[in-house]
């Protein structure tokens, strides 16, 4: 290289002009579009099951004590059930794992961060649990917590940095889209004025007043100045469909997302044309185990084994897919052909069972008569 400064050396006003500062935009990788696909699915599950109710029954009659209070309406004195739950989802599937404690005063806490050791043949137990600013002292059992897996290896591996090609991709395009509305330009000064010392500044002074007028402003005049030269420099190239691209490629993103949680991508996109199958698909492959593993996790923990044998138990129901009223023609039909009883069929509903002692028995024909004194015809001899 030492020709080359030998040139320079020889030529005052073309080593001074590689003095000056370029400014540029650097091409980084915009971790913001994981974080996008991930809020935008996340938070879509989240609040579905913000909206669950939690039923605690006996022998399939709901039951009103503590429990139900702090599940269904006020887990602990800074969250509405709606909010806890909420954020336990989201936490849930963020984090893979959720942990819940008690107080003393009976308020249902999420840990922000917690310490999990594990045993063989004895519970495993949980120290440094903290929760906001406060961390307990004292250790957890796994008898005494709320503790849940999520288990999904595929979105653990995207979260771990197994999107890098979407993030490459998506930075480049939006510097393609950048570079194609970018003002570019040439500025200059007169032959015959020495391009160095004092000039040099004066002229690297105009370069960065114009480069910020115009990072400032959708519109701005660059001034003519006797003695310095600006030539705004063209292509005719149109940034439209560059951003097209760019919209494409995160939709894509939140799709990719989606399949890996198992919601139906037209539910995310808010496509209406097929509504109620999306629905049904995210019931079943997404929000109906979520919400299994939930309910599991409560009649273990806050159910003795006695208690459950006796007929307790915590039966989580999300939001209504479809409209009861839809159902009831199959109901109709299980109890005339006598396969299920009325009360079975209010089971079928999500309804609680009447006491009404007739409600037990089947019944057979569209007279709706005992299944023991039918006959043909439904008419009875």
């Amino acid at each position: 290289m030492g020709w080359l400064r030998d040139v320079f050396k020889r030529n005052s006003e073309l080593e001074s002009s590689f003095e000056f500062d370029f400014t540029g935009i650097e091409i980084s990788q915009r971790a913001y579009l994981k974080s996008m696909a991930l809020e935008i699915c996340i938070g879509f599950i989240a609040r579905t099951v913000a909206q669950s109710e939690f039923r605690i029954s006996q022998n399939n009659k709901r039951v009103r004590d503590d429990w139900d209070y702090l599940l269904n309406v006020r887990p602990n004195t800074d969250q509405s059930a709606a909010d806890f739950w909420q954020k336990f989802a989201y936490r849930l599937i963020f984090d893979n794992e959720i942990l819940v404690v008690k107080t003393d005063d009976d308020d249902l806490l999420i840990a922000d961060s917690f310490t999990r050791k594990e045993y063989a043949v004895y519970p495993d137990v949980f120290s440094g649990v903290t929760v906001k600013d406060y961390t307990f002292e004292r250790t957890f059992k796994m008898d005494e917590v709320i503790y849940i897996t999520y288990n999904n290896e595929k979105l653990t591996k995207f979260m771990n940095g197994m999107f890098e090609d979407y993030t490459e991709l998506f930075s480049r395009m939006i510097q393609t889209s950048m570079y194609s509305n970018q003002i570019r330009a040439l500025a200059g000064m007169e032959s015959s004025q020495n391009l160095s010392g004092e000039n040099l500044s004066k002229l690297q002074t105009f370069i960065d007043k114009m480069f910020n007028s115009f990072k400032r402003n959708a519109f701005a005049i660059v001034p003519k100045l006797k003695g310095f030269d600006y030539t705004e420099i063209t292509d005719g190239t149109n940034g439209g469909r560059s951003i097209e691209d760019i919209t494409r490629i995160s939709d894509k993103a939140v799709e990719h997302v989606a399949q890996l949680l198992g919601i139906p991508v037209a539910l995310v996109r808010g496509d209406m044309s097929d509504y109620e199958t999306s629905l049904k698909a995210y019931d079943k492959f997404s929000y109906g185990p979520l919400l299994k593993k939930i309910s599991d996790e409560l009649n273990a923990k806050l159910i003795s084994k006695r208690e459950y044998q006796a007929g307790r138990q915590i039966e989580v129901r999300g939001i209504v897919i479809n409209d009861p009223l839809d159902k009831l023609l199959k109901v109709d039909k299980g109890v005339a052909s006598g396969v299920i009883s009325p009360n079975e069929g209010r089971d079928f509903l999500k309804l609680e069972r009447s006491d009404d002692p007739a409600m037990d028995k089947y019944y057979i024909t569209k007279n709706y008569q005992e299944a023991a004194h039918s006959s043909k015809g439904g008419e009875n001899k």
